[in-house]
């Protein structure tokens, strides 16, 4: 099975880019991890750009790609739910896993609706950038939980 984190928004700040560097190495010993940047839609009106995005996220998704939408009005999941959520999928033949961060507006309904999960983080709001390390880092705490090793503390 393959991770791919995939993101609406612009590259890397270096301080981002150092933490996700380090976590996408520790996540290449259980799973291939691929990253996608969407470049967000240069259109002004907000329901427009979601539509857009929309566009390119559904082109690039295959029909067999688990999508998990991340959206502060999805369902909480502690690190051990993330990690059964990801053996689940596992269970299920799943090929590719693909974890979206939508755009500064959110994502189009199209979207939601494609997803086979919807995960909020937190009841706060992140930049895009920090939510990528962030999940970087949950990923790699499932996996280690998975593997029964000692990054994760109960």
């Amino acid at each position: 099975m393959k991770i791919a984190i995939w993101s609406v928004g612009k590259a890397n700040e270096a301080y981002i880019k150092e933490g996700v560097d380090q976590f996408t190495k520790r996540i290449g010993h259980y799973y291939s991890l691929e990253w996608q940047l969407i470049m967000p839609s240069k259109l002004t009106d907000p329901s427009q750009i979601k539509k857009a995005e929309a566009a390119s996220i559904l082109k690039a998704l295959t029909p067999t790609d688990v999508l998990i939408l991340l959206d502060e009005k999805g369902k909480m999941l502690t690190s051990p739910g993330l990690a059964k959520l990801i053996q689940q999928k596992a269970n299920q033949s799943a090929q590719k896993i693909v974890f979206l961060i939508g755009g500064a507006y959110g994502v189009a309904e199209e979207i939601k609706e494609r997803a086979q999960f919807t995960w909020s983080l937190s009841e706060l709001v992140f930049p895009h950038m920090l939510v990528r390390l962030i999940l970087a880092e949950q990923i790699y705490r499932a996996c280690s939980i998975l593997a029964n090793e000692k990054y994760h503390h109960e």
